[in-house]
Formats: structure tokens, C-alpha cells, sequence
């Protein structure tokens, strides 16, 4: 085969003999020998955060590599000294900042080891369950309904086997499959990574992993990325924001203190260095620790978050989408009757459908599940000929069986799907014509269904000498009788849902059952207020009258996969943030459309490849844990970000705007540094710190209009207080340079520090208590800040000591600023946020 060719242009045989590979699989050995030469089976580069490059970030940014070039300027032209300091304190910086993203990233290493997508391969000649990610080429991959395609390959048998290749192909219906023995070869017969079973089985020999596969072709050339979060946008534009100003200022103050004959170097330095005060340099780092914080925190209450920007629109989320099926109900389906037309219990109707349920090899389901724990005595003397799975589109079932020289066509399903392939009835022993029972086989369907049963249809037919069937057998059946299932509430449910609802959290159930059970399951948990919108009225409406139809809609049924997807894209589109919970092979594309797509540790491969977050227990219970967990890490994260935009903002505007006035820099470029870096330790701590319950009661959304007002408020307070501060040391107490830039930067640092204590709650400073972290970091700084002037390195760092009066004067205003502060949080909240 020319290197260049598709692959599936040669056949299976061609393919074994090429990968030096075997029908019955790989050995142990062997497997692993090929997955040190190929690299693991992933699309994106190595999981593990390489520490080298982790490092490097932290100081590849314009602003840090121009500063440092200007310092190494220094080092020969002016002051060795101060150059070093620079470095030293650029280098502190950059550790703090590695050390925090380094073990947030381990820990969320550990968590994503707790969830894995799995593959069933043959190594050693038996069936064994491996990491996705150590799929070789060379593997025998056994696949059924739901499981993820491991790698692009050609199929060595199938049986029914229709697999979903929409995330290549776009196509909505699933693509037939076969492994074409004796025919040539072709995509019929190839299978492709990315793409997962609908139903029927398969044996794929595995011919290229990871990158090497079609889907990962596409991804490297389109450098497939997810989607924009909207708090990745927030970070990105509050980024924007203070860069912006810090350029502005940068070259405004770099040319003011040119033109005042001020020397070049350093003003070029000082420009630099509030350049890097401006900076939300912390900000990745702070933002690391806080969702790598909440990823711990969700962990422990059995949420394993996959993508943390995913935390954010969990917390944000106002509106949550699932099935019934083990979220409102137990999950534990028990069969309740086995039922002919008239009412009555019929062994034949049990006896048909545990053997149409026990010769099933499609997904597991608890439906099968229930029919097997009910054996009647006499089904061991059948015998499985052949099967035709499951599939969405068809809703049966179905099994051929013999017994002796009798073969019977046995099928299972969806009552309204049954009853179409049938076109008479038993009753009483007798077959009559399907017309004469239809509106006997409704109404029972309707008393069942509003009894809160799920209830099925059971059918067969005669088919002598058969020993394959298709679904075109399905014709000409005979309605044998009905199925019903209990599935009752789970014991609590209800109070789960009024927890979710005071969270600000609605909740809608998108279900296939029929309307009548969907409806007295919503009554049974509480959700019963809303109108029932069943798949075949979303069918008539146009996509604007669905999303109007919405708000007065708590219950979705008889929803038919596609129609899930459109569910969730007409609810953002009304504009909430939608999560979306799915276990099913049918729930990919809406796990993808939602804002936050949830899925359990059980579900399908699939569906579990497909979430952000995965839930360790499909329970309610666990979700508003979960929710509450992602609104403290998201009002931890904005506190860093107010911060920023007060504090610091504040300090740095009030030192550009001093050193047009003064006729000396206010502060050296290093004590400029060392300021950020002092102000960094406090604000490290953040992600451990209390939250408010007021602020995780409700969903909360990134919102610039508001951090634009929050800094305009907060940032010119803090430049009044620092131009008291220049006033009362200039004025009142004539302070040389060195004391000017001692009590300023003592000033700057302490008021940074405690400000933090203030716009960390809405409520005032002294009722919210900080995290101890925070408290002990803040008193820690203000310590050091207090001591630095008397200690050796006050010379190095251009510190002198401080008399008695300057300490009593910044203490003075410093506990001004706070009260001032205080105030004005109170009227911001009051008057200006509504």
C-alpha cells in the first residue's frame, strides 16, 4: 500500500501481516514494547505539566524580559547591586508563582487518574479492559453499543454493527458497517478513532493511534481547542483591561521623567518595574491554585472535574438538564406485571421477554436487567439463532430463537414501535386481527403509563427454517402483551430539588418515556408546575417558539435523541448556562452543546469521553455539592481580581502621577518589585479562604461592567490615601528620600494587605472572618513590612529607619484608608450595584 493511501485500502490479512499482528491480539509484552514506540493514544501532547516549561512561563512575558534586560543593562553601565536585587526579586516572583501552578497541577493529575475512559482488547488471547490511552496499533479491540472506537482500524467481524462518525463526517444517521470478507476494501469496513458504536459488536484490529489517526489529523491542522469558556473570556479581557492601562502609563511615564532630565536607565527601569506591578502577572497562578482548590474540594464530594475552566459555568449553571432514570427515580427498575391485552398475567408474555432480554448482547440496560432476575423454568430449552440490537431509531429488540424445529421471532420494545410491526393480536389463546384490540392496547397503555409504569410492548412471530433475521423481519408480528416497570423516587429526591432551587438552580427532565410517566414522576418529586413538552410538539415548532416555549416547560418527553442537542442550544440561546447530565450513547452531542456536560462514573464510554465533570454517584445530592464547590472557587477567584483592581491599581496610579511632581523617582525599581511581590503572598491564599454564603447562594457570572466600576470606586480611593500619604510625609513631616520611599512603600504594602480583608465580603470586614491562610499571610506581611527598615538589608533595599511619628502617621492612615474603604463598599453596593 502506498504510504499516502487511506488505510482502510487494504484489507484486514494485508494489515496483519504489516503490523506483524495476530487475530487473537497482542501479548502483554508486546503491547507494551509498541506503546514506548508509538506514544501514548491521545490527541493532545503529554498530559503531565513538564516543570522546565512551567518555570520558563512564569518569566517569558514582554514586560519581565524587557525589565530583565534593562536590569542586565544596569548591571554594566550603572549599579551592580541593584541589578542583582532585581533579579533576585524577579526570581522570587517567579518561584511563588511556579510552586503554586506546579502542585495545582499535580493534584489535578491525581484526580483525572480517577476517571479514564477504558477499551476492551485481546492481549494474551483474553478479553482485557485497558486505559484508553494505551491502545497500540497492533490490538484486537472488541466493541459493542456505547463504546468509544480506540483507534482508526479495519474490522477483522461484525455483527449489526452501526457506529456514529457525525464528529467526522457531520452526518446524523450511524454508518453500517461490515468487515466485508472477500470483497474490496473500503470505509464500510474501516472504523475511525473519535467516533462510538450505536450498536451491534465488532473485532477491530487497530491500525494507528493518537495523532496518527484520521480525527487526529483533523485536530493537529485545525489545532482543535474547546471552546472559549465564559470565564476564560472574563480572565482574557480583564488581562486585556490592565494591560492596556499599564502601556499607557508605561510609555507615559518612561517619556514625562525623559523629558524632566531625569536619567534614561532609570527611568526606564522605574517604567518598567510599575510595569510590572500592573501586570496581573499572579493572575494565572492565583486562578491555577483556585480551580485546582476546587477541583480537591469537588473531589471530595464525589465530583471529579476533567476541565477546570469547567468549574466556573458549573457554579454559574441556572438551569439543569437530565433523564429520570437514577436521577429523580432509583434507578433500580423492578418488573411490576407481565401482561397479555386483557389485563391478565401471562407466563408466555414473561417467558418471551426474559428470553429476548437474556439473549440480548447490546448495552447493558436495567430493563433487560430486571427481566433477567425473573428465569421462568422453561426458557432453557431455547436456543439463540441470531439477533437484531437496539437501536434509537427503531426502539426493538428483537431474537430468534429454536426450539426443536419451531423458530420464533422475538421482539421487545417501545410500545408505539412494536405495535407497528404487528398487524394482529393474541387474545384469550386466540390471534385476531390488530383493529379489533387497537384502542384496548391504547387504553391500557395510558392507565399504566398514569400509574407512573413504564410499560412496553411484547411481540412475535412464526418464522420456520430462519436461521438469520434483519430488521425487515420485523413485519406481520403478532402482539402478544405488555411490560411494566416500576421505577420509583428516590427517598429524598424532593429536598434535593429544593436545595437546587434555593441555589438558584432549575431543573428540567429530558426523558424518553411518554408523557403520562414523565408527568407522574414530575408530580411525585415536585416538578409538576410546568406544562409537559412531548419530542413530537418540538417537532412543529420553529427553533424561536421553542426557545419561548421553554421558561414554562419542566419536563421534555418522549424526546428523541437528536432532539436533546436542541433542547440544550435553545436554552443558552434563551440565555441561561445550561449543564447537562448524561450516562447514554445517545447523550454526546447534547453533553457538548451544554455549557457544563455531566456524566457518571458508570455511563457509557462515550458519554464519560464527552463530560467536563463526571460524578462519582449519579445523585442529586452530590450535584449541589458540587455546584456549591464551583461558586467558592469562583468568588475566590474574583476576590484576586478585585484586588487587583482596587489595591494595587491604586498604588500604581498614584506612583506614576508622584513622579511627575516629585524631583525624585518616588520608588526604586527594586522596592517597586518588591512591593508586588510582598502584596503576592496575602493574595496566594485566597483559594483557602471562607466564602459568604450569600455569594454561593445564587449563580454568579463574570461581569467586566461591574470590575470596571469596582476599580474605578476602589482605585481612586486608594490614590486619595497615597496622596495624603505624600502630602503628610512632604509637608508635614519634610522626610528625606530614603524615609519618604520607606514609609510610602510601608504604606503601600500594609494598606494592599488589609484592603484585601475589605473587598474579600460584601458584609462588613469585622463579620466576615478571613481563611486562616489568608490571616496568617496578611499579619506575616505587615510584620515584615514593619521590621524591614531596621534590619541589614535596609541599605540594599534603599530602606532607612523609621522615627516614631512616620510609623504613628502611615498606622494613622492606614486605618483611615480601611474605614474610608469599608464606607464606600457599603455604598457601592447599596447605591451603585443593583
Amino acid at each position: 500500500m502506498p504510504d499516502d493511501a487511506p488505510f482502510w485500502t487494504s484489507d484486514a490479512a494485508a494489515w496483519l501481516s504489516r503490523l506483524e499482528a495476530s487475530a487473537d491480539g497482542l501479548s502483554t509484552a508486546a503491547a507494551v514494547a509498541r506503546l514506548a514506540r508509538y506514544g501514548p493514544n491521545r490527541l493532545k501532547g503529554r498530559r503531565r505539566t513538564d516543570a522546565l516549561t512551567l518555570l520558563a512561563k512564569q518569566f517569558i512575558t514582554p514586560v519581565i524580559l524587557i525589565l530583565l534586560a534593562a536590569a542586565t543593562l544596569s548591571f554594566f553601565l550603572h549599579d551592580a547591586i541593584d541589578a542583582f536585587i532585581i533579579y533576585a526579586i524577579v526570581a522570587a516572583s517567579g518561584l511563588l508563582g511556579f510552586g503554586q501552578e506546579r502542585g495545582a497541577a499535580r493534584a489535578v493529575e491525581k484526580l483525572l487518574a480517577a476517571v479514564r475512559v477504558s477499551a476492551t482488547v485481546l492481549r494474551d488471547g483474553r478479553p482485557t479492559s485497558v486505559p484508553m490511552e494505551e491502545v497500540v496499533p497492533g490490538d484486537v479491540a472488541l466493541v459493542a453499543a456505547g463504546a468509544a472506537i480506540p483507534g482508526d482500524g479495519v474490522l477483522l467481524a461484525a455483527k449489526d454493527l452501526f457506529v456514529d462518525e457525525a464528529a467526522l463526517t457531520g452526518e446524523s444517521y450511524p454508518a453500517e458497517k461490515d468487515a466485508l470478507t472477500g470483497t474490496p476494501p473500503s470505509r464500510a469496513g474501516a472504523v475511525f478513532m473519535g467516533t462510538h458504536v450505536v450498536s451491534g459488536t465488532g473485532r477491530v484490529l487497530v491500525v494507528a493511534t493518537g495523532r496518527r489517526t484520521e480525527f487526529g489529523d483533523v485536530a493537529v491542522r485545525l489545532r482543535a481547542r474547546p471552546p472559549e469558556t465564559e470565564f476564560e473570556h472574563g480572565v482574557r479581557r480583564f488581562g486585556t483591561l490592565l494591560m492596556e492601562i499599564t502601556l499607557f502609563l508605561v510609555i507615559a511615564i518612561f517619556a514625562v521623567n525623559v523629558l524632566l532630565a531625569r536619567p534614561v536607565l532609570d527611568s526606564l527601569l522605574f517604567s518598567l518595574a510599575l510595569a510590572v506591578g500592573l501586570t496581573p502577572q499572579l493572575l494565572p497562578a492565583v486562578i491555577s491554585v483556585n480551580l485546582a482548590r476546587g477541583a480537591r474540594r469537588m473531589a471530595r464530594a464525589k465530583v471529579i472535574v476533567k476541565r477546570l475552566a469547567a468549574i466556573e459555568n458549573f457554579g454559574s449553571m441556572n438551569v439543569f438538564c437530565s433523564d429520570k432514570t437514577g436521577t429523580l427515580t432509583e434507578g433500580r427498575v423492578r418488573l411490576h406485571a407481565a401482561m397479555g391485552v386483557g389485563g391478565a398475567e401471562d407466563p408466555r408474555v414473561l417467558l418471551y421477554a426474559y428470553l429476548n432480554a437474556g439473549y440480548s448482547t447490546g448495552f447493558a440496560n436495567p430493563i433487560d436487567a430486571a427481566l433477567r432476575e425473573a428465569a421462568p423454568p422453561d426458557a432453557a430449552a431455547y436456543e439463540k439463532l441470531d439477533e437484531v440490537p437496539y437501536d434509537f431509531v427503531r426502539k426493538r429488540l428483537s431474537i430468534l430463537v429454536a426450539r426443536g424445529s419451531e423458530r420464533l421471532l422475538l421482539t421487545k420494545g417501545a410500545l408505539a414501535n412494536v405495535v407497528a410491526a404487528c398487524d394482529r393480536a393474541e387474545v384469550g389463546g386466540k390471534v385476531v386481527p390488530l383493529a379489533e384490540v387497537s384502542e384496548q392496547i391504547e387504553g391500557r397503555f395510558r392507565e399504566l403509563s398514569a400509574a407512573g409504569y413504564r410499560t412496553l410492548g411484547v411481540a412475535y412471530r412464526e418464522l420456520p427454517r430462519a436461521d438469520r433475521v434483519t430488521p425487515a423481519d420485523e413485519a406481520a408480528m403478532v402482539f402478544l402483551g405488555f411490560l411494566s416497570f416500576a421505577d420509583p423516587p428516590k427517598a429524598g429526591v424532593s429536598d434535593v430539588l429544593a436545595r437546587l432551587g434555593q441555589l438558584g438552580v432549575a431543573v428540567k427532565v429530558i426523558t424518553g418515556d411518554n408523557r403520562l410517566v414523565a408527568a407522574n414522576v414530575g408530580r411525585e418529586v415536585g416538578l409538576g408546575r410546568g406544562r409537559v413538552l412531548t419530542g413530537d410538539e418540538m417537532r412543529a415548532m420553529s427553533d424561536e417558539a421553542l426557545v419561548a416555549a421553554l421558561p414554562g416547560a419542566d419536563i421534555f418527553a418522549e424526546v428523541e435523541p437528536n432532539q436533546k442537542e436542541r433542547i440544550i442550544i435553545a436554552l443558552r440561546k434563551a440565555g441561561y448556562v445550561v449543564g447537562y447530565m448524561g450516562d447514554g450513547i445517545n447523550d454526546a452531542s447534547a453533553l457538548h452543546a451544554a455549557d457544563v456536560g455531566l456524566s457518571v462514573e458508570g455511563a457509557a464510554d462515550v458519554a464519560k469521553d464527552a463530560a467536563d465533570i463526571v460524578l462519582m454517584e449519579k445523585d442529586l445530592g452530590v450535584l449541589a455539592e458540587g455546584v456549591r464547590a464551583g461558586r467558592l472557587t469562583f468568588a475566590n477567584t474574583l476576590k484576586y481580581v478585585f484586588m487587583a483592581s482596587s489595591a494595587n491599581f491604586g498604588n500604581m496610579f498614584s506612583m506614576a502621577g508622584a513622579s511627575l511632581f516629585l524631583k525624585f523617582i518616588p520608588l526604586l525599581p527594586k522596592q517597586v518589585l518588591l512591593t508586588n511581590l510582598m502584596t503576592d503572598f496575602p493574595e496566594m491564599n485566597i483559594a483557602g479562604d471562607r466564602v459568604d454564603a450569600e455569594l454561593v447562594a445564587v449563580p454568579r457570572r463574570w461581569n467586566m461592567t461591574f470590575i470596571r466600576t469596582f476599580m474605578l470606586f476602589f482605585g481612586l480611593l486608594s490614590s486619595v490615601f497615597d496622596y495624603l500619604t505624600f502630602g503628610a510625609l512632604l509637608l508635614l513631616l519634610h522626610a528625606s528620600r530614603a524615609e519618604f520611599r520607606t514609609a510610602w512603600f510601608a504604606e503601600s504594602v500594609i494598606s494592599a494587605s488589609l484592603i484585601v480583608l475589605v473587598v474579600r465580603t460584601r458584609r462588613p470586614f469585622f463579620r466576615s472572618l478571613p481563611g486562616r491562610g489568608l490571616a496568617i499571610a496578611t499579619v506575616g506581611v505587615v510584620a515584615a513590612v514593619l521590621l524591614l527598615p531596621y534590619t541589614p538589608l535596609a541599605p540594599l533595599m534603599g530602606f532607612a529607619p523609621l522615627p516614631p511619628a512616620y510609623v504613628g502617621t502611615v498606622g494613622l492612615i492606614v486605618v483611615a484608608y480601611v474605614i474610608a474603604a469599608e464606607a464606600v463598599k457599603h455604598i457601592f453596593y447599596r447605591k451603585v450595584i443593583f
